[in-house]
């Protein structure tokens, strides 16, 4: 089984909204997946609750839980867990960063949500977590000035996965009916943007874990 978790010190940046819709992407791509909430506000918990579906199963659970709850996650068949953090640093997201074999770190294109990305890319290297970058809440003309800055900062801080995320109504629309994008406009943009992050994912997925062996 492979674990994947959505961290950011920064809030507002869309963890919970990507990780739904990724986990939806997912499993309609043939993978058994199981979603973690971690954030003490349970959004997620809420949107399952919302769904009202077991295709996509989702729980709550505590930093001291995590490592015992994959394992049995993993001899229960399933083949991906999801696991969404609070917008904070803390004993959450450091079990979180600890147990992922993939960080997916979500930044807007502005200062702010910049240097929070920098602050939890310190923490994931000190830790020897692997991560990646992922520009969302992009505006709809992608060419501005203030994303192609966002994306040359994210790649110096290295490793920017794509495509970037634009800010689409699609992406509220599901998480308020506790769908995936992929459900409620199946042909959409918002969800050909999912369906090829979780693609490259997988593929990121795929190589292993390149910087903590750099760090060995």
């Amino acid at each position: 089984m492979r674990t994947i978790a959505f961290v950011t010190q920064k809030g507002g940046s869309g963890k919970s909204t990507l990780a739904s819709s990724l986990a939806v992407a997912a499993h309609e791509a043939g993978e058994r997946v199981f979603v973690l909430d971690m954030d003490p506000q349970n959004a997620l918990v809420t949107w399952a609750k919302t769904r009202g579906q077991e295709d996509v199963p989702v729980s709550a659970v505590t930093p001291g839980r995590l490592a015992a709850t994959l394992t049995g996650l993993a001899k229960n068949g399933f083949t991906l867990a999801i696991i969404d953090t609070p917008g904070a640093e803390g004993p959450i997201a450091a079990a979180a960063m600890k147990a992922a074999d993939l960080n997916i770190i979500p930044s807007r294109p502005n200062v702010f949500d910049l240097w929070a990305s920098e602050q939890t890319r310190k923490t994931l290297k000190e830790l020897r977590g692997d991560f990646v970058f992922v520009l969302n809440q992009c505006p709809p003309a992608q060419q501005t000035a203030r994303v192609a800055e966002g994306a040359a900062a994210l790649e110096a801080m290295g490793g920017l996965i794509t495509p970037m995320v634009l800010t689409r109504v699609d992406y509220q629309e599901a998480a308020r009916h506790g769908c995936g994008v992929t459900e409620v406009n199946p042909q959409g943009a918002a969800a050909v943007e999912i369906k090829a992050l979780w693609s490259s994912i997988k593929r990121r997925l795929a190589r292993g874990k390149p910087q903590a062996r750099r760090a060995a």
